[in-house]
């Protein structure tokens, strides 16, 4: 493919040409057009972070298997398990509804760079630079806060050198019609993810619906499947090596800008902690999976969850290192020290921004390595403290209505998925682990009391907290929760230890604030200079979630010497790759048969 992830709103001349070369022969105007319908309209967010597509007059919306994933989960039951056998609704009133899953449409792409440049006082910090923007984005978007069904969005570009405001019509009424058996939409589990060409049926349909007059609603069983402005037609006619192809959709988060020294300390201190910690905790969470249905439906969506962004990093690092990226980085901060070391005008304006983004991004390599840990440790790791972390905001003094509202949207559901005795396996090794890693210095103060009170034995102290927790337990919690005051969800062993972890976070931050406030402003003016080095070549921006269009064509590779992959696999490859009792090349009988 072509390099870029292109603003549909700004295709230039450069790059429709170079698509009409490689075979694109649509309209422009019909990909994108801001009075008309065109293709950005049936182009969808799914949930709260994929990309959906509307290929039908009745609201009907193909995505992923991995994005429908956790509303597919969250439907299932251990009688009925629709992520391990597949669903499809006979008709339409047979179709399930997914219960706080959203669907949502661009309703336009505005530039306001100028409405918030312009009021940009100078000498700012970048903290106080942040919080004028920061304003001014909520008074663009104040228009829309009414709005049940909308949501609006001042998004930055190229590293804050840009601002688009995007607004989005959001349906809620959102019906499950089709899923695949969990051996073909996600055969090949995790060593195949993140791997092309792969045997994976990764799809998944849902219909959306809207009230008797077209317009997004919440759910009802008087809603209509709703009439999009634009359907994406389905093709069977298939294609060749060397066709055109087009992807349009809302890639999360990309930073091909970045430089070396941000790369180098990602792959230090980000990645690396980020692959060790969640090795540890998935382990814990596969073997119990493997054991027990229950548990296997349960954990389902959040063991995607954590192994996604687990093996995204491993192949991160192994792809940074083989195509030398590091060095094509340095080649690239070499010619542009060169030119504003040449040019008055932009050694005035950048002659310290690549001694400043070295300094900040070296002076915090170690920080940052800490920071990974914790995070990974802690927040991502022990459920039972995400629990204790969402209690803090439970208000005792409130409406019964009020907590009535926290406990249905905050604590229920969460309970759902919790197995306390598999976080209870996790808990030591998430303590042991981060203790092994980090000074000191960076130990909440709980480590005094498993060492004082436990002898510094973490799985005693697991064994204690689970044994006395009172978040263990629903019908404990629940009557934790009725009291007077918040006393003993305070005095609760969960909360202590959550409460310990936050105090030392706080900490950890704090200590990296100022180092953090100079790579975003090094970061920015490094764009700005990239952009005013090269200003005719064609820069696409990072990815953010924002609407953007890639385009190549049909091809194979050689991932590495002497190894060449297909442009298409086949169900051949399935039965090669299948292997009874692994549960990730295992497919059901009847589907072989």
């Amino acid at each position: 493919a072509d390099e870029g992830m292109w603003l549909l709103k700004e295709l230039n001349k450069q790059s429709i040409a170079r698509m009409q070369e490689l075979g694109f022969t649509f309209p422009i105007d019909k990909v994108y057009d801001e009075q008309n319908s065109s293709l950005k309209d049936a182009v969808v967010i799914f949930g709260g972070g994929c990309t959906g597509v509307a290929v039908s007059e009745k609201g009907l919306v193909f995505t992923n298997h991995h994005c429908g994933y956790g509303a597919i989960q969250k439907l299932r039951s251990v009688e009925r398990d629709i992520l391990k056998d597949g669903f499809a609704a006979a008709d339409m009133s047979s179709e399930l509804p997914s219960d706080g899953l959203a669907v949502s449409f661009v309703r336009s792409t505005v530039d306001v760079t100028d409405m918030i440049m312009s009021q940009i006082p100078s000498m700012l910090s970048e903290v106080q630079r942040q919080q004028v923007i920061d304003s001014i984005s909520r008074a663009l978007t104040e228009q829309y806060r009414d709005e049940e069904f909308t949501q609006a969005r001042v998004v930055p570009f190229y590293a804050g050198n840009q601002y688009y405001m995007v607004v989005y019509d959001v349906f809620r009424d959102v019906r499950l019609v089709v899923a695949p058996p969990s051996s073909v939409g996600k055969f090949g589990g995790d060593t195949d993810n993140w791997m092309w060409p792969r045997h994976t049926g990764d799809f998944s349909a849902f219909r959306v619906y809207a009230d008797a007059n077209n317009k997004p609603a919440a759910y009802s069983e008087d809603n209509v499947p709703y009439t999009p402005k634009y359907v994406v037609p389905v093709s069977l006619a298939g294609f060749k090596e060397n066709d055109y192809a087009m992807t349009i959709g809302f890639p999360g988060t990309t930073q091909r800008y970045l430089s070396s020294w941000g790369i180098q300390r990602k792959i230090d201190s980000e990645n690396k902690p980020r692959i060790e910690v969640r090795g540890a905790k998935q382990e814990i969470w596969r073997d119990a999976m493997n054991k027990s249905d229950a548990v296997r439906i349960k954990y389902a969506s959040k063991y995607a969850g954590s192994s996604n962004y687990w093996k995204n990093s491993m192949g991160m690092n192994e792809a940074i290192a083989n195509l030398g990226v590091v060095k094509e980085k340095e080649k690239i901060e070499k010619e542009l020290g060169q030119w504003i070391e040449n040019n008055p005008e932009a050694k005035a304006k950048y002659g310290n921004t690549l001694a400043s983004l070295k300094e900040a991004y070296e002076s915090t390599t170690e920080g940052a390595l800490h920071s990974t840990y914790f995070m990974e440790s802690f927040r991502n790791g022990i459920e039972i403290m995400r629990f204790a972390n969402t209690l803090l905001a439970f208000d005792v003094n409130n409406t019964e209505k009020d907590k009535e509202d926290f406990i249905n949207d905050r604590i229920l559901n969460s309970y759902k998925d919790y197995e306390p005795e598999l976080d209870k396996k996790v808990l030591p090794v998430m303590l042991s682990l981060y203790a092994s890693r980090v000074p000191a210095e960076n130990l909440p103060d709980i480590y005094d009391t498993i060492n004082d009170e436990f002898g510094g034995d973490y799985q005693k102290y697991a064994e204690w907290l689970f044994n006395n927790s009172k978040f263990t337990n629903l019908d404990d919690l629940m009557v934790l929760l009725k009291q007077e005051d918040n006393k003993g969800i305070l005095e609760d062993p969960a909360m202590k230890l959550a409460l310990s972890v936050r105090d030392k976070g706080y900490e950890i931050s704090s200590t990296m604030f100022a180092s953090y406030e100079s790579i975003l402003k090094a970061e920015r003016e490094f764009m700005a200079a990239l952009m005013e080095m090269n200003p005719d070549f064609a820069y696409s921006p990072d990815a953010n979630f924002t609407q953007r269009l890639s385009y190549g064509t049909v091809k194979g590779y050689e991932p590495r010497d002497g190894v060449w992959y297909n442009y298409y696999t086949t169900t051949q490859g399935v039965l090669e790759n299948e292997t009874p009792g692994d549960p990730e090349f295992n497919v059901q009988p009847e589907i072989l048969s």
